[in-house]
């Protein structure tokens, strides 16, 4: 077997030269090439690390103190209190566990009612966009209004809106459409968990809306056009085509408003403030109590650390079911 060896254009031999000397050099620029992504990314992944990690540590830190307000300017010399603030929390006959509970009844009615109108409103209105007609950008604009608008613009809106005297609400429902025998407190009593849904679907809906559309535009258009001709109509299309090829959009786009909704504090706090009704008493809102109102920022902390736990099992739980219906569903 004979070596080749490298010439130069004029034909004469290059000395020194071999195929590794060559192939060093290159594989080394592969190398730098392939990491200049990731060197740059390094500081924005470090700082969103600090962000959140750090806060985490200090919480879980916390929530094994007895930190009141006697220790907030030296925190680190609260005494340790182990178990006692989880203990606390979950001890459902005591007052603390059983507004705990009830919290969380709420939250969990909340966001199944929310996510639930949110991902059937969004989905309508994205099917109802696919077909081209007149005005069709102008209403897809408007469908995105209240998600690009500031949700605290947005809230405080809405809270004028839900005014007892003179808010927008009762003057349709009562005065104009005669629905009511009269005006109804909004942001008090029963009715404070319907004004929060209100706002929740209203203001999340349209982030549904869009996550559809896009899947919808993965859709091969020869798919509706092969059914139609075999006799499918509007609902079959939309049961056996458009349904089955949304599922992975809408398993990440529930999961998302899941997360997003069971975790929502600034919608609930710009509508009620510090306190909020008992029917509208979001387990976000009600930790910030425990640990701002009440100034015992162990038992909020640990409260916020079992629902760090719950929402990591739900997730992890669901991405479980999710793959499990994938890999079915593919064989």
């Amino acid at each position: 077997m004979t070596a080749t060896v490298p010439t130069r254009t004029d034909g004469r031999t290059v000395r020194g030269s071999s195929p590794g000397a060559a192939r060093g050099p290159r594989r080394t620029g592969r190398i730098r090439r392939i990491g200049l992504p990731y060197l740059l990314l390094l500081p924005a992944l470090l700082l969103e690390l600090l962000v959140h990690l750090v806060p985490m540590a200090i919480g879980i830190v916390m929530s094994f103190k007895e930190l009141t307000q006697f220790y907030i300017r030296d925190w680190g010399a609260a005494p340790w209190s182990g178990l006692d603030n989880y203990r606390m929390s979950v001890d459902f006959d005591a007052p603390v566990g059983k507004a705990l509970l009830h919290s969380f009844f709420v939250t969990v009615g909340f966001t199944l009612l929310s996510v639930g109108l949110c991902w059937l409103l969004g989905t309508a209105a994205a099917v109802c966009m696919q077909d081209t007609f007149r005005g069709r950008g102008l209403l897809r604009a408007l469908f995105l209004v209240p998600y690009a608008l500031p949700v605290y613009a947005a809230v405080i809106t809405w809270v004028f809106m839900f005014q007892h005297d003179n808010g927008l609400v009762n003057h349709v429902l009562h005065d104009q459409l005669h629905l009511t025998d009269q005006p109804s407190f909004w942001l008090i009593g029963d009715n404070s968990f319907w004004a929060l849904l209100t706002v929740s679907v209203w203001k999340g809906w349209p982030f549904a809306f869009l996550i559809v559309m896009a899947g919808l535009q993965n859709i091969p258009r020869e798919l509706y056009e092969a059914a139609a001709l075999d006799g499918a109509g509007m609902r079959q299309q939309l049961r056996r085509i458009t349904l089955p090829s949304l599922r992975p959009v809408n398993q990440v786009l529930i999961l998302v408003l899941f997360l997003w909704t069971f975790n929502d504090f600034n919608t609930p706090y710009v509508l009620f403030g510090k306190a909020a009704p008992e029917a509208a008493d979001l387990i976000s809102v009600h930790i910030y109590q425990a640990s701002f109102v009440t100034w015992n920022f162990g038992t909020g902390s640990a409260m916020s650390v079992l629902l760090l736990l719950f929402l990591l099992v739900v997730t992890g739980g669901y991405l479980l079911l999710t793959s499990r219906g994938r890999r079915a569903s593919d064989v």
